[in-house]
């Protein structure tokens, strides 16, 4: 099973994908016979997920095309602005 998460872009009229997540369930453990031990002591093959990737190149884009304002500058949304520490990017000079 694999889960993706994609971001809205706008100005391109699509999704983008950023990130994907897979359960290989014990597939790949079976393969590398990787075993842990339960408490009762016996041996089992764990469930494995695998992420892919997580590019943040899609989600500057979404983030630039969703809120840039006229002026070039870019409104940032209330829930990232306790970690870029503002609520608006300027445009360069």
């Amino acid at each position: 099973m694999t889960y993706d998460i994609e971001v809205w872009a706008p100005g391109q009229g699509q999704y983008l994908e950023v990130s994907s997540c897979s359960n290989c369930e014990d597939f790949q453990a079976r393969r590398m016979q990787m075993r842990f031990k339960t408490a009762e002591g016996e041996n089992k093959f764990p469930h494995i997920s695998q992420r892919q990737r997580n590019s943040l190149g899609p989600v500057v884009v979404a983030l630039v095309e969703t809120y840039q304002q006229g002026d070039g500058s870019v409104n940032v949304p209330a829930a990232l602005q306790p970690w870029l520490k503002t609520e608006r990017i300027a445009p360069a000079p």
